[in-house]
């Protein structure tokens, strides 16, 4: 009686490395991804390069400031917030855009997202108001035409009227320091 083995046939040679092969595929993704420096939390805006949406949102009723016109933003550099008084991070970035609105080289505008007049005002109110133009959008429409995620969002407006910018989240001192201001600085500094 002879124990002769047979050799496995490329079929199931191929069935045996398959998954072996898929997971080396799935590995170096991962670590070219992971290599790359690319911050995964970053989320693109399709907008950017693109002119601002045309905004024409009414002023927050007892602010007296006006409301958000896209027009405004031409021939000068403009951040615009979204905000809402019942969004905890729109809080804890406060204190941030009240910094940022101490440099006069730019506007600092807000809309205010599906929020009470009443209840903005109280915020604003409580926490000082940064902005020198708030558009209110109690139904969230504008904030589809500028492709926002969630409050808080700020967009950076070039002088041309073109979206230079979009940060997703709260401000924070870093953020601002390592982000914004490179992106407000070019934009400044565009003709």
């Amino acid at each position: 009686m002879s124990l002769e083995t047979e050799a496995p046939s490329p079929r199931r040679r191929l069935f045996v490395l398959l998954p072996l092969l898929v997971f080396l595929g799935l590995a170096g993704l991962f670590l070219s991804q992971l290599l790359s420096g690319r911050d995964a939390s970053e989320i693109p805006s399709a907008l950017i390069g693109l002119p601002a949406p045309q905004t024409s949102l009414p002023p927050l009723e007892g602010a007296n400031l006006p409301g958000l016109e896209s027009k405004d933003f031409a021939g000068k550099v403009t951040l615009v917030n979204v905000f809402a008084s019942w969004c905890a991070p729109c809080r804890e970035e406060h204190p941030v855009l009240l910094g940022l609105s101490q440099d006069k080289r730019f506007t600092l505008a807000a809309l205010n997202y599906k929020d009470q007049p009443e209840n903005a005002r109280r915020f604003l109110g409580d926490l000082g108001n940064p902005y020198q133009a708030i558009g209110v959008d109690p139904a969230g429409r504008a904030a589809i035409d500028w492709g926002v995620y969630g409050v808080p969002e700020t967009f950076v407006i070039g002088r041309d009227g073109k979206i230079a910018y979009k940060h997703v989240g709260p401000l924070t001192p870093d953020s601002v320091r390592a982000l914004l201001l490179p992106q407000i600085e070019k934009a400044l500094a565009a003709h």
